[in-house]
């Protein structure tokens, strides 16, 4: 009956069995010959058995270097170095003797572990950002809406007018931003719509513009109030550009 292995249980089997390299092939890791080596192991590995019966080990985050040992000095000749043996060592480290070969990971931990890529904050942004205003029926709500990104005024987005459509990535910076939205009540006399129904929306996002339309693909922020509200309303966001 067959057995289900895991990628780093079939790892292990093979550096196990890399002693008997004389009854199969060698092994190697990030093609570089480590016959010889024992008591590995080596996270998020791939694992090639080509024709001649090698074993090829590709696993990132490891470098293979050669350490010489020099053995003692026999009584009638001079000391003379025994072969040369694999051991996988940091990435930018220097080699040093050893009795026997160990892997070590890059970041120079006891137990082998692969590299962890570290993230970095964008240089510049790739994408269009725009902003666009919603209204059930202008001027129903009686509010207008502040808006500020970065702690700077941006705009005024009146309840009276006709829907905005703006490109707002001129006024961002790569990674995060703080958006500010402060909408305030303009009725000074009595109600136009106490409706709920009557909604002023923001939205923020990533989007496209072609044919005179703007389709925004990834809605970022999104903010509204309605005609059955009356009081002042501010809301805080973090947009994140890329």
């Amino acid at each position: 009956m067959h057995r289900p292995f895991s990628r780093a249980a079939l790892v292990a089997t093979l550096v196990a069995l890399a002693p008997l390299s004389t009854l199969a092939g060698s092994v190697y890791l990030n093609g570089v010959l480590i016959d010889g080596v024992t008591n590995q192991k080596f996270e998020k590995a791939t694992v090639r058995i080509d024709e001649s019966g090698n074993v090829h080990i590709e696993a990132a985050g490891y470098r293979v270097s050669t350490v010489t040992t020099p053995a003692p000095a026999a009584p009638a000749q001079a000391a003379v170095p025994t072969p040369s043996v694999a051991q996988a060592v940091p990435a930018g480290g220097a080699a040093t003797a050893a009795p026997a070969a160990q892997a070590v990971p890059t970041a120079g931990m006891a137990s082998a572990q692969p590299a962890v890529a570290t993230a970095t904050q964008p240089t510049r942004i790739t994408q269009r950002y725009w902003l666009v205003t919603e209204q059930t029926v202008p001027g129903m709500t009686e509010y207008d809406i502040d808006v500020y990104v970065n702690s700077r005024w941006l705009r005024k987005l009146r309840g009276n007018e006709d829907q905005v459509v703006a490109d707002i990535t001129q006024h961002l910076k790569p990674g995060a931003n703080q958006v500010m939205l402060m909408a305030r009540k303009i009725s000074t006399g009595s109600k136009r719509s106490d409706s709920p129904k009557h909604l002023f929306r923001v939205i923020i996002g990533e989007g496209n513009e072609g044919g005179g339309n703007v389709m925004i693909d990834n809605p970022l922020i999104r903010f509204q109030t309605s005609a059955a509200e009356s009081k002042d309303l501010t809301q805080e966001f973090t947009l994140t550009t890329r």
